[in-house]
């Protein structure tokens, strides 16, 4: 990453020890060859010794990084699509040594279809537009480099009384369809995205819930919300979050300072949006939803904020599609589209009416309830 005011970066040891974790079946299922041919050199060259671990089921590396000893590596890195960095997100996040383990520099390579981190941290360091191998040698670059920095988590609560920590976003309606609809075509690669767009486009359905959020700028005339001094900021910096005095348990998670219980109606000073009929609603936390979607174009690695798109109901075919694909260059909020909205907060609470139409969260599906974050 090249450095920006105000970010204090980390440097790898030399020489570096990484464990990388490889999904083979990721993408278009060239993960393993392309870590051979592209990678390997490069890191052998920058003096970084790996250990290779292929996963060989879902949820192979949320265990592997939950119950291993991780002490004798300096980095992890993922080789594979956002799927895999989720799990290990996760696995961490369950270890009784969280706090410590959270510290250690995570890396994404690119393996997979969509890649949007990997597009991210490529578009932060500076770096021109790029896919496929080309994407893959700047990401490498970067880990060869060895500069680490903070990324933002976001907490996310479900109904039945899940606990997810996500790092790219969380979706309902219409781009959770194309992400989940489109995964039948993951051989094609990112061309599966589009393919799958058209498809869901031909059978637009609408969404109906309510959508709160408190906005990270807070409206003229209202006091700030009260806040317990020693809770955490949800969306802190991971690994830098510090418990409650007086919780020493070794589990004990961060408190999501921002929220309340998801049966309690949210706080007065939230801002509940009138509408409650959607075709889409994505809350992302960095800039790329896909290699070639720069879907939040103002978003940084760890601004703390969750920056929350809405479509209304009512938007033509027409319209959405060009959103799409202004959206390749990050040009869809100049369209100016009354159904198009886009508000920077701090946390929001989506109560869908039913349990209609899929929810994910870093392009995983998940069972549709009232969720927060």
């Amino acid at each position: 990453l090249s450095p920006c005011p105000g970010d204090s970066y980390g440097v790898l040891p030399r020489p570096c020890r990484a464990l990388v974790l490889l999904n083979p079946q990721s993408g278009a299922g060239r993960a393993l060859e392309d870590f051979q041919a592209v990678v390997q050199p490069m890191l052998a060259e920058a003096d970084i010794a790996t250990t290779v671990f292929v996963t060989e089921r879902p949820h192979h590396a949320h265990e592997k990084v939950r119950d291993e000893d991780l002490s004798q590596w300096d980095t992890l890195v993922v080789m594979a699509g956002d799927g895999l960095l989720y799990e290990v997100v996760n696995g961490l996040m369950e270890r009784p040594d969280w706090e410590d383990t959270m510290k250690k520099p995570l890396c994404i390579l690119p393996g997979g279809s969509g890649n949007a981190l990997a597009s991210s941290i490529n578009h932060y360091a500076g770096n021109d537009h790029v896919a496929k191998k080309k994407l893959l040698t700047n990401c490498t670059f970067i880990l060869c480099k060895g500069l680490h920095t903070q990324m933002d988590l976001v907490s996310l609560s479900t109904a039945s009384g899940k606990r997810l920590f996500s790092f790219l976003g969380f979706g309902w309606g219409f781009i959770s369809d194309v992400d989940i609809d489109s995964e039948k075509y993951r051989r094609l690669g990112n061309a599966r995205f589009t393919l799958g767009t058209l498809q869901c486009l031909a059978k637009l359905r609408v969404y109906q819930g309510r959508l709160s959020y408190l906005p990270a700028v807070p409206k003229r005339d209202t006091p700030p919300a009260p806040r317990d001094p020693h809770a955490p900021v949800t969306n802190g910096q991971a690994g830098h979050t510090v418990p409650p005095v007086g919780t020493d348990a070794p589990r004990a998670l961060p408190s999501d300072s921002l929220l309340v219980p998801l049966c309690q109606p949210v706080p007065p000073h939230w801002t509940v949006v009138p509408e409650e009929e959607f075709v889409s609603v994505y809350a992302i936390y960095q800039s790329h939803l896909g290699t070639n979607l720069l879907m939040a174009p103002a978003a940084q690695l760890h601004d703390g904020c969750i920056h929350l798109f809405y479509l209304k109901a009512g938007i033509s075919r027409v319209a959405l599609l060009k959103i799409f694909l202004a959206m390749a260059r990050g040009t869809h909020l100049d369209l100016n589209c009354p159904y198009l909205c886009y508000v920077p907060v701090r946390a929001f609470r989506l109560e869908p009416r039913t349990a209609a139409g899929i929810m994910t969260v870093d392009g995983e599906a998940l069972a549709c309830e009232p969720v927060q974050g």
